[in-house]
């Protein structure tokens, strides 16, 4: 069974009542022994958990909402003495909605600018380290462990271990904290992936820095994966499975 989308009206008030005066913060504990009581209070727990995150989003975008008319609308409402049209509140809470959207998309801009500068200061300077190799695509890597043998094709499935980060060190992704290597076709991952990985020979490991272009663009990969993100990895090149051969005409 699917429950309604709360809305910031309809849910309001529960979310709410802890910013009480102290006095009534201090009501008594209601009876939990049932449980149909228990399913009402986590009803209502879940609905002010989900409204308490809504105005904090709101809060963060500039769009502070006030919370004594809050709770003042939805008890107007629940009585039947709404002061403001329902067709009136649908469009109150669509522009509200649009608002919020045009503000995330604005700080989101922002944000993409920032790390494209961030991304090329940082490439500018890791390209002048020793033992860091630029392709021409701009692709920048090092060899950690080498080796010598059969390199992919883009054409190849390939058996990889693998740790990804961002410039600061967070880990995004990681098949070695996973406990199990990746297994992908090369021409079906970033293009920074399917260049760098066919420099290397099984059992070889390479620490690779991709450009953003190179990676998931302006854009990124919501929501862990910011726009024009610089990103790298350490790649351990583990296995090659090249495309099964088509049988020919005749073949038993």
């Amino acid at each position: 069974m699917k429950f309604f989308k709360p809305t910031v009206v309809a849910i309001a008030l529960l979310s709410v009542m802890g910013c009480q005066e102290p006095a009534k913060q201090e009501e008594k504990a209601v009876a939990l022994e049932t449980e149909i009581q228990k399913q009402a209070y986590g009803l209502g727990a879940s609905i002010g958990l989900y409204m308490e995150r809504n105005l904090e989003e709101h809060d963060k975008m500039g769009l502070a909402l006030d919370k004594t008319l809050i709770i003042r609308g939805f008890t107007d409402s629940m009585a039947g003495k709404s002061q403001i049209e329902k067709e009136d509140i649908q469009a109150l809470l669509m522009n509200l909605d649009q608002a919020m959207k045009a503000k995330q998309a604005e700080q989101a801009t922002a944000s993409a600018e920032a790390s494209l500068a961030e991304g090329q200061k940082f490439l500018d300077e890791n390209a002048k380290k020793d033992g860091v190799k630029v392709t021409e695509s701009g692709i920048q890597y090092e060899v950690l462990t080498a080796a010598e043998g059969d390199k992919p094709a883009a054409t190849d499935t390939v058996k990889v271990h693998y740790h990804g980060t961002f410039l600061n060190g967070e880990t995004f992704d990681s098949s070695y904290d996973r406990g199990q290597p990746a297994v992908f076709p090369l021409n079906r991952v970033i293009s920074g992936w399917t260049e760098g990985v066919q420099l290397m020979s099984v059992g070889s490991k390479f620490k690779f820095t991709i450009p953003s272009d190179l990676a998931y663009g302006p854009n990124g990969n919501p929501p862990r994966i910011p726009g024009n993100s610089v990103l790298q990895f350490e790649i351990e090149l583990l296995e090659i499975q090249k495309p099964a051969t088509a049988a020919k005409v005749g073949d038993k």
